[in-house]
């Protein structure tokens, strides 16, 4: 009859509406089902997820504003010439159990995540509107300062992913890592906004800004982040990392690292440049953690990065976490530069670096380095061991740095 045609208007027009994805050609615009605010039994992925898999390829997709509840997980790697468009607020759902037993695998160190992406020519833009809210201090809460979490989700994974722009776009209580950039190439994020903060006894632990994997071509650019661990780590396999106009709060800072974890698999990193930095009461600045493994770390750069209280701005450690077999490590650090690095540190200690003695450390070169102890404290120490060129490198050590110098200090050395 000729109501029938009506049916699919009025189910959109009805304030109890289950369809909110509406497509028009190649466009796909999709409303939050809930208007009360409290997400009670409701889940906005299967209309998303719908969105994506019509307009996806050689299309567009909006998500309008609102909050849309997110309780499932989202692996959209089939993306072609799309513009995803997001003005509203993600929220994803407490329910750790199915998290645990559904997050999606990134076979990095058995770590997961929420949502994967991938594709071709993809761009996923928030003009300064959309927010990522991960309820991440129910994670915080009941992984009691622990460390990885098998299953605990990274928020967003660009997984196999070329040609994509990440833009605008407002974290807040991620579950894990903000973000993760594995298997992808000529990747650009720019002008992300990055909170962890823990409400309770509880810290964060592992809530990193972003960590880039088996990637290459990658260009992160006006970022603040505020996390509690790495603020942007470079890792395994990583070519022609370029991060500039970073802002962070309690964070690792600029770091490579970690890789070298399994010796039968090599890890190389090249081509890096950190520069534009600003820290604040953060655990290093710039820095470097390997464990004894192979392959190498060459042609990196630590320019301009300003700092305030941190713990220990310049550290190199081939043994991180375990502190064996630090002499042992195969993995060479080579042409690594540190240009005007300045700022003030939390102990007397400006740099410790142990290189492996079976793999010294080459040509690592220093220039306008001015680091002063906080609350106007006196000269800083540069502790240093197993550096092929330390003679000639631009820095005067004070003294040898341990094989098994801690990352973080809790006092004068």
């Amino acid at each position: 009859m000729w109501f029938t045609s009506l049916i699919p208007l009025l189910l959109l027009l009805s304030d109890n509406a289950r369809a909110a994805m509406v497509k028009t050609g190649s466009a796909c615009v999709v409303t939050p089902l809930s208007t009360s605010g409290s997400g009670a039994n409701v889940d906005d992925t299967p209309q998303i997820l719908e969105a994506f898999k019509q307009c996806g390829k050689d299309g567009s997709v909006e998500l309008t504003e609102g909050t849309f509840y997110m309780g499932k997980v989202m692996d959209t790697l089939n993306f072609q010439n799309c513009d995803i468009s997001i003005y509203g607020k993600l929220v994803w759902s407490t329910d750790i159990q199915y998290w645990l037993r559904n997050s999606l695998s990134v076979t990095y160190a058995g770590r997961s995540t929420a949502w994967r992406l991938g594709g071709t020519n993809i761009t996923l833009r928030g003009y300064g509107k959309a927010l990522f809210d991960g309820n991440g201090q129910t994670w915080y809460d009941q992984n009691r300062n622990q460390g990885n979490q098998n299953g605990r989700p990274i928020s967003l994974t660009l997984w196999h992913a070329t040609n994509i722009l990440v833009d605008g776009i407002t974290w807040r209580q991620p579950q894990f890592w903000h973000t993760f950039v594995a298997y992808s190439q000529n990747v650009t994020m720019t002008n992300l906004d990055m909170n962890a903060t823990s409400n309770s006894q509880w810290t964060t632990v592992n809530t990193d800004g972003v960590d880039t994997w088996n990637s290459k071509d990658v260009v992160i650019s006006n970022w603040t982040v505020t996390c509690g661990d790495d603020c942007i780590s470079v890792k395994g396999n990583s070519t022609n990392i370029h991060a500039s106009n970073i802002v962070c709060h309690e964070s690792g800072g600029a770091v490579i690292g970690s890789i070298g974890s399994q010796a039968s698999q090599p890890d190389y990193v090249e081509n890096i440049v950190f520069e534009n930095f600003t820290l604040t009461h953060s655990s290093n600045a710039a820095w470097i953690k390997t464990y004894p493994g192979t392959g190498y770390v060459k042609n990196v750069l630590f320019k301009d990065i300003k700092f305030t209280d941190v713990n220990q701005p310049i550290y190199i450690s081939p043994c991180i976490y375990n502190a064996q077999n630090c002499d042992n490590s195969r993995l060479k650090i080579s042409d690594v530069r540190w240009e005007n690095i300045s700022g003030t540190s939390r102990y007397n200690v400006g740099a410790g670096m142990h290189c492996s003695g079976s793999a010294p450390c080459q040509n690592l070169t220093f220039s306008g380095i001015d680091i002063k102890q906080k609350n106007g404290g006196g000269a800083v120490k540069y502790l240093c061991s197993n550096i092929a060129n330390q003679k000639d490198m631009g820095l005067a050590c004070t003294g040898s740095c341990p094989a098994n110098w801690a990352q973080q200090l809790n006092g004068n050395a």
